[in-house]
């Protein structure tokens, strides 16, 4: 929750209907959500980030203003593909997010996945 994760112009893009569904939460038209809260970039919808360099959607001391409807690739974290299948790539993700378990192991993780340890392809 302490939004280190939100900061940075990173890749959280958004399918067309997690657009449709953030627009909707934040009781906004989709092209006035579109215009306002994202970019293109890469033949992708993203997520723009404030002067702050934090998402668009982060507020700090509030945590994310639109998390029960947050595109899927934040409520992944810490499960992505590469977090799940690399034991290197998971003890950097522990170094880079203070709410994860230090002491957690890479077995343990991987058992927890919501996946299963099995990443799509």
């Amino acid at each position: 929750m302490c939004g280190e994760c939100c900061y940075g112009e990173g890749g959280i893009f958004m399918e067309k209907e997690e657009r449709r569904r953030i627009a909707d939460f934040l009781s906004l038209n989709l092209g006035d959500f579109l215009s306002g809260y994202t970019e293109e970039r890469h033949g992708r919808i993203y997520a723009k980030v404030g002067a702050d360099n934090f998402c668009i959607f982060f507020e700090k001391g509030k945590g994310c203003a639109v998390h029960p409807v947050k595109p899927a690739r934040c409520d992944l974290w810490p499960y992505f593909p590469a977090n799940v299948a690399d034991p290197e790539t998971w003890d950097n993700a522990k170094l880079a997010c203070r709410g994860i378990n230090r002491n957690c192991s890479f077995e343990d993780f991987v058992k927890e996945a919501p996946t299963g340890g099995t990443t799509q392809k």
